[in-house]
């Protein structure tokens, strides 16, 4: 069945990549922390150019996010990048949504050093005695992630060695060996100092291991960056050594320096990394990637081309980056060439490629457009993402067509069964936030009538909403239909 159209600058450490997560487990949890921003304003994480005043504009919809990964990036800054493993994608998450995990998860060992008692570490450190590591002991405390990433980021900015210190670390917490933050502190501290001997040692190490370093390896690299030629030489040192070591270590190693390099918005200096480096397709997608990210899509364009005469062949991520960037810039003709360009290199489209060009068109408040490309998505026999089916929602909420939202939820959800409890859950809350929680719960009370288990923070919010409004009825109604499906065991409610 076809589904037919309705009716008419500077460096920030916390934007690099995070793991994505598994989607039934963040959207289902009971927790409303698993919230992804499905349900809340939608952010660009890639181009910071302002939307242009159509009806919607197209970075509420569509982002690329970063990754080397072979899988879909998503759209453009819109609507999340939980479905994707690769990079463009859309984003309703944010970073601190999983900050909560993230400290949970590093405070499982006893009595937890304070922060004085991690600047006395430090001073022990500084002073290089003799018996170092026998009055580490003897304070005997257990030191968190938090508190270690404090000490190595003091140790490192004073360029004092933690060589000694991360030997300790490993037997006094062996937790934290294969820690990726941690082992790249410890790089990066050998970096600061020129150490480039004792780094080749611990990497060959961590190559055994398969320990993956990140951006915090490279810390030194902004330190230089005001001297082209002490960079490039300290650079030269990093990929020699890295190169010289092989293994995932160094291919995560490249990936990072290439991504912390465009942070700082240094392209040429990325450049000679990929240029000193290994082949690789992932080392030119992210170098694309930032350049897309800073909006420069003439600067992506000679890089693809740069790639390809090297005989590097683009794949879909590449090109995706680039159509996004381009659509985001208005720059359509220019997208749909770049498109002709990928299927004449016998590059396949995937979902991403279309939902760029369906969340572009649903922007500017085109759904007629919209729908001409879920059709030609359909008839490849390609299934739309979460993220696209979201776009088409939120476009008729901001042109106020609320039944052809309706409609288009109840068709989505008969033919594309995974996203049923999402889009329905998306269409109570949007409804909620426009202040109609009435029309929230007959959305929510409509799903559990056909066994979908709503989003449980919607769920837990409308019903609020409703007992503030008065509606206690409603509110006692949508509990007691909630309860039911719930404890019905073989109910398919997601």
């Amino acid at each position: 069945m076809e589904i037919s159209y309705l009716s008419r600058r500077n460096l920030n450490l916390r934007h690099f990549p995070i793991p994505h997560y598994c989607l039934s487990s963040l959207l289902f949890s009971v927790s409303s922390k698993s919230l992804p921003f499905l349900f809340s304003s939608p952010q660009t994480l890639l181009l910071p150019k302002p939307s242009p005043p159509p009806i919607l504009s197209f970075h509420q919809f569509h982002s690329i996010s970063s990754s080397d990964s072979s899988a879909s990036l998503v759209s453009s800054n819109g609507f999340s990048s939980f479905l994707s493993t690769a990079y463009p994608s859309s984003q309703f998450f944010n970073l601190y949504d999983f900050r909560w995990f993230r400290s949970f998860s590093v405070s499982v060992s006893g009595l937890m050093a304070s922060r004085k008692q991690a600047l006395e570490v430090v001073s022990l450190i500084r002073s290089g005695q003799n018996d170092l590591e026998s009055k580490l002991d003897g304070m005997n405390v257990s030191l968190s992630e938090a508190s270690l990433n404090t000490i190595f980021r003091i140790l490192n900015n004073e360029k004092v060695s933690a060589l000694r210190f991360f030997y300790w670390i490993r037997e006094s917490h062996p937790q934290f060996y294969h820690n990726s933050d941690i082992c790249s502190l410890v790089i990066d501290n050998c970096g600061r100092l020129d150490d480039f001997d004792s780094a080749a040692s611990l990497l060959n190490d961590f190559k055994l291991h398969g320990i993956r370093l990140n951006h915090r390896a490279f810390g030194f690299v902004p330190v230089m960056i005001s001297s082209k030629a002490a960079t490039k030489k300290s650079i030269c040192k990093v990929v020699e050594v890295l190169n010289r070591i092989g293994g995932s270590c160094s291919v995560s190693g490249i990936h990072a320096l290439i991504e912390m390099l465009c942070a700082l918005e240094s392209f040429e200096m990325a450049k000679y990394v990929i240029a000193k480096a290994e082949k690789r397709l992932s080392n030119y997608n992210i170098l694309i990637r930032g350049q897309c990210r800073k909006g420069d899509f003439e600067g992506a364009r000679e890089i693809l081309d740069w790639m390809i005469k090297v005989g590097c062949n683009p794949n879909s991520q590449t090109f995706n980056n680039i159509l996004s960037c381009l659509c985001k810039n208005d720059k359509v003709a220019e997208a749909c060439q770049l498109l002709e360009q990928m299927l004449e290199s016998g590059c396949p489209l995937d979902a991403l490629t279309f939902e760029i060009f369906i969340c572009y068109y649903c922007g500017l408040g085109r759904l007629d457009m919209a729908f001409e490309w879920l059709n030609k998505m359909d008839s490849s026999g390609i299934e739309p993402r979460i993220t696209t089916h979201a776009a088409f929602v939120k476009g008729y909420f901001k042109l106020q067509q609320y039944e052809e939202a309706h409609n288009y939820v109840v068709v989505c959800s008969d033919k594309y069964k995974q996203a049923s409890n999402i889009v329905y859950s998306l269409l109570a809350s949007l409804h909620r936030k426009r202040g109609k929680p009435v029309i929230a719960q007959s959305i929510l009370s409509e799903m559990i009538e056909k066994g979908l288990k709503p989003n449980f923070a919607v769920y837990m919010t409308v019903t609020k909403q409703l007992q503030k409004s008065g509606r206690e009825d409603l509110a006692g109604n949508l509990r007691s239909s909630f309860s039911s499906l719930i404890s019905q065991p073989s109910a398919d409610n997601g």
